[in-house]
């Protein structure tokens, strides 16, 4: 079992290890005095783990409530955000009371947003039993919904009390979600680790989550407000959410984020914004973990979206350009250079 401190304006400790979801109650006890917890999960993960989970936290001393929302990003919108907040407020939950958010990356986003503003903020824990949330979601604190424009275009920054992170939970994934997290471990590499890709191909959990969460976890003390450096980790972002909303989210998040990675890695190099051309090397790799990584949309439907992207500040927006893979830097291109940029990532001549 691994643990590590997260040293932000409120710290918290993240514990990774297998199959310790049984002994959440234990873990929460140490920063969460007894009161009423509201597990909030969705319909897929609440047949799988809610009961463990709850008979852990009674075993624990505390009092349990559950809710339960429709599986999918879909569900991640102004609607179910207001079902969960006039659901805890008729169960009289108070300012002492905290949330659970037992889930993937959608759970996550959606129980902290709810956290951080039911009552003007309550506290709440982490319990991610997807690859991609254990690996980026579940840290950092940034919580939020989507809007009929775009991802994640309202939420806070709301930083947990605790995360328990048990990959036991992903034996229970298919693989599309397994690779998800895949996505974000590669992601992590590039811009940061290189020697981690041969440890995403030997589906090392332990070994990736824990260098993804130490990677994470600096650049998120060093940029807790995502104002500089924590704009790196939106790698492959700025298009994969535009291929998400284009699709109506039937290409899940982190088979987005592998085909932005493509397309942004290819931009940089044709724009001459970096020396680097690691495009086909990226998409070798992609393929061989099994992405499908064809992109339907032309460079006008994903501008389009690119123009909600929440790194755009007055007329620039900031984009991560590979130096190589394992080191990453920021740089500001402007809106008019976008549209090319979109553009030639998209060709492969």
């Amino acid at each position: 079992m691994k643990k590590f401190v997260v040293s932000t304006d409120s710290p918290y400790e993240i514990i990774i290890g297998e199959d310790i979801i049984k002994n959440v109650g234990t873990y929460i006890r140490q920063c969460i005095p007894p009161c009423r917890l509201c597990i909030i999960t969705d319909s897929t993960v609440n047949r799988a783990y809610a009961q463990v989970v709850m008979t852990s936290l009674i075993e624990a001393g505390y009092q349990t409530s559950k809710i339960v929302f429709p599986a999918g990003e879909h569900s991640k919108n102004l609607t179910t955000y207001s079902n969960i907040l006039e659901s805890m407020a008729d169960e009289g939950l108070t300012r002492s009371d905290a949330v659970i958010a037992l889930g993937g990356g959608v759970v996550g986003d959606m129980a902290g947003f709810v956290a951080a503003t039911y009552m003007r903020g309550i506290s709440y824990v982490q319990l991610p039993t997807t690859y991609m949330s254990a690996i980026d979601a579940s840290v950092g604190g940034k919580t939020g919904i989507n809007l009929l424009c775009g991802k994640n275009l309202a939420g806070a920054f709301w930083q947990p009390s605790l995360v328990v992170c048990d990959y036991k939970t992903f034996d229970s994934l298919p693989d599309v979600k397994r690779l998800d997290g895949v996505a974000e471990a590669v992601k992590c590499a590039v811009i940061s680790e290189a020697s981690l890709i041969p440890k995403i191909q030997a589906w090392d959990y332990e070994y990736v989550i824990e260098r993804c969460v130490s990677i994470k976890k600096s650049v998120v003390e060093a940029d807790e407000r995502d104002t500089g450096l924590r704009q790196l980790l939106n790698f492959g972002h700025t298009v994969g959410h535009g291929i998400e909303k284009l699709s109506a989210f039937s290409v899940s998040h982190g088979q987005a984020v592998a085909k932005g990675l493509i397309v942004e890695s290819r931009a940089a190099y044709k724009m001459g914004l970096t020396e680097a051309d690691i495009a086909a090397e990226l998409s070798s790799l992609l393929n061989g973990l099994g992405f499908d990584l064809s992109i339907p949309y032309s460079a006008d439907e994903l501008y389009r979206y690119a123009l909600m992207d929440k790194k755009i500040s007055g007329d620039k927006i900031s984009m991560v350009i590979p130096e190589s893979i394992g080191k990453c830097r920021l740089q500001k291109i402007s809106l008019s250079e976008l549209r090319q940029f979109v553009e030639l990532g998209l060709s492969e001549d």
